[in-house]
């Protein structure tokens, strides 16, 4: 039904006041901005685009497609990052060359490239400063979404979408509908923000939240720091969204200027009163235990369940680090917990793998690295390392994995016979202190007595 205009008269000869229109939501505000008027959801809009990001895993099929489109010259070579990422280093000749086309492009072209060691592309985007409020951010890898902590809207796409930008510097997109999602309270010791994640993931039904927007607000935001914001926009995208969007506050200007000088301008986008979701979901985060998802079974979906249901499961390999908890808090979070014991079981490898470089800097600068040297740590290149199985550490048939990283469908670290649960970083690190599946509250707890 369309709304009345003023001065219409119904059927029933009373004049009808027109209502106002209902408020927009983050997602429609900004693909409104990047588009020619007012978006809603549902609604198909061609957007310019601010910044978009490929790997080494999907830029050399960006490249072939931007040349089958015509493609000569990149319209806006800045705005576009590649990143020598999944494969770091390079696991056989063939990915080198795959690499060195990279290489080339970006000679020929002058976009920016960040080369292998220079850590993950989400973090590096980032850190760099390709991320800002309010921006629309693209990148051929789903955890592109990680980018809307920064309150932005951010989504992965595909190699050839990712052709399309590079070639006219827009992209067509489908607004997606938003459910609100309202944190209150605050994380209790040993929880960690991939309990929240994990936590929703459980919750959400993937059907319904397929292509809307996670949209998180509440009082229990301003208690999460901005890495941990991060973790909740990447794996955003586990519960099926489209993307995960964060209002900006002090915190998102405070990470903005410490790693790329940008100042407060009137680029952040906020949600109108009266926006309209799809749903509204409520977490308290006083009340969240430490989650696990566990190794999916007979192609099913992981289920995710309360850790104490796996307590005693001997673990073989523990693995920190990627996109999702490869940051200097999440490593600092780990050595806190394996510190009460003072060594972790000699039976566990541990496996840690930062994020990008200077987070590596940072780990040898505030000792951490000596310590997780002396924990007999193996330390990788930063990038994503063993997450998705091209390089930094294959788990053994029959192993089972404990990883802080975002997926563990079966064959995700490049063995199908190994067995994979996703934890937080200070629960993989309990596992690394005891050889088994440990709750981290029960190591942490005592350290506080």
């Amino acid at each position: 039904m369309q709304t009345p205009v003023p001065g219409f008269v119904s059927g029933f000869g009373r004049e009808m006041t027109p209502q106002p229109p209902p408020g927009l939501t983050i997602s429609e505000k900004i693909l409104s901005a990047h588009s020619k008027g007012i978006c809603r959801a549902g609604d198909s809009v061609v957007c310019r685009v601010d910044s978009a990001m490929a790997t080494d895993g999907s830029a050399p099929m960006a490249i072939d497609y931007f040349r089958k489109m015509g493609g000569k010259v990149l319209r806006e070579p800045e705005k576009v990052v590649f990143a020598l990422d999944h494969y770091a280093p390079p696991d056989n000749p063939a990915t080198v060359a795959l690499q060195d086309s990279i290489r080339d492009f970006t000679k020929a072209q002058g976009n920016v490239l960040y080369e292998i060691g220079a850590g993950v592309g989400h973090q590096l985007m980032v850190e760099h400063g390709h991320v800002l409020p309010g921006g629309l951010v693209l990148g051929a890898d789903s955890h592109a979404v990680a980018y809307g902590s920064l309150n932005a809207f951010s989504t992965g796409i595909g190699s050839s979408d990712l052709a399309a930008v590079m070639l006219t510097g827009k992209l067509w997109l489908k607004v997606p509908e938003s459910i609100h999602i309202h944190l209150s309270g605050k994380l209790s010791v040993g929880v960690d923000a991939k309990d929240i994640a994990l936590e929703l993931n459980r919750r959400l039904d993937s059907d319904f939240t397929s292509y809307k927007t996670l949209e998180f607000a509440g009082d229990g935001v301003t208690s999460l720091s901005l890495e941990e914001r991060m973790v909740l926009a990447n794996m955003s995208t586990e519960a099926g969204a489209k993307a995960g969007v964060f209002e900006a506050d002090e915190k998102t200007f405070a990470y903005l200027r410490q790693h790329s000088g940008f100042e407060k301008t009137d680029t952040a986008v906020v949600a109108d009163p009266g926006a309209i979701y799809a749903a509204t979901e409520q977490i308290d985060l006083s009340a969240l235990s430490p989650r696990l998802a566990l190794p999916p079974r007979n192609g099913a979906a992981a289920e995710i369940v309360e850790i104490e249901k796996s307590v005693g499961q001997p673990v073989d390999m523990v693995y920190l680090g990627t996109c999702t908890g490869g940051r200097s808090s999440d490593f600092e979070k780990a050595l806190n917990v394996i510190r009460q014991g003072g060594a972790k079981d000699p039976r566990v490898q541990l496996i840690i793998t930062p994020a990008s470089d200077r987070i590596f800097s940072d780990l040898g600068t505030s000792g951490m690295l000596s310590e997780f040297i002396k924990f007999g740590a193996l330390v990788m290149t930063p990038g994503c390392g063993a997450c998705c199985g091209t390089c930094g550490g294959i788990p053994g048939d029959g192993k089972i994995v404990l990883s802080a990283a975002n997926r563990n469908f079966t064959g995700r670290m490049g063995n199908a016979k190994a067995d994979i649960y996703l934890a937080s970083p200070e629960a993989c690190a309990a596992a690394a202190l005891t050889g088994v599946i440990t709750d981290p509250r029960s190591i942490l707890g005592k350290a506080m007595k």
